[in-house]
């Protein structure tokens, strides 16, 4: 079982440093351009299906990688691996124009994301983990996908919190950095048993 798990790409929210999370903000120009990137790269992975995020960043970002293939691939939408939930806090301006985060609340979510507080009508990180692990849970004792290449497409903080399921215990959630746009982790999974071959790999 091999998973190639990427953030979708860039949007204009992205670029102005808003709050995203379940707002259903498109890819951008830019962001366009890394998808067929990826997908330029990726082009001799035999994907046999694709679990993707029902927001359209994500998805336009799978099809986009997948190119013409996206017509063969089953491309399955899934709300577990969609973007955290903001809440209120959606379409807020998080970070300057020099990337100092000018937010309190997403100060905390970036720094010290496990006393990120759950924003009215939003999720926390307990919140976001529970669900894509059932996610990862459910695909990886899957006996009908043991054999498969998957392709997921997600968002920043869902890629991180399924990646719960693969980091060392005591890992940082964020494990350094919020993966890049279009960032790609490849997982081989035998026997329930887990192994990165590539981290937040970008494809230039």
């Amino acid at each position: 079982m091999l998973f190639y798990i990427i953030r979708h790409g860039e949007t204009e929210w992205n670029a102005l440093r808003k709050v995203q999370g379940c707002a259903d903000i498109p890819l951008a120009e830019e962001g366009i351009r890394l998808a067929h990137q990826t997908g330029e790269a990726l082009k001799d992975v035999s994907f046999d299906i694709c679990f993707t995020s029902p927001l359209k960043r994500a998805r336009k970002t799978a099809e986009l990688v997948l190119g013409d293939r996206k017509d063969s691939v089953p491309m399955i939408e899934d709300t577990r691996i969609q973007e955290i939930n903001f809440g209120v806090l959606e379409g807020a301006r998080s970070r300057d124009e020099h990337g100092n985060i000018i937010n309190e609340q997403m100060c905390v979510f970036f720094n010290d994301p496990d006393h990120f507080r759950r924003p009215a009508g939003g999720e926390n990180i307990r919140d976001i983990c529970r669900r894509t692990r059932s996610f990862w849970l459910e695909k990886t004792a899957d006996p009908a996908l043991q054999d498969k290449t998957i392709l997921i497409a997600s968002h920043g903080c869902a890629v991180r919190a399924l990646l719960q399921n693969v980091y060392p215990e005591g890992t940082p959630f964020w494990n350094g950095c919020v993966p890049p746009n279009c960032s790609v982790n490849i997982i081989e999974v035998t026997n329930g048993h887990p192994v990165f071959l590539a981290q937040d790999k970008v494809y230039h």
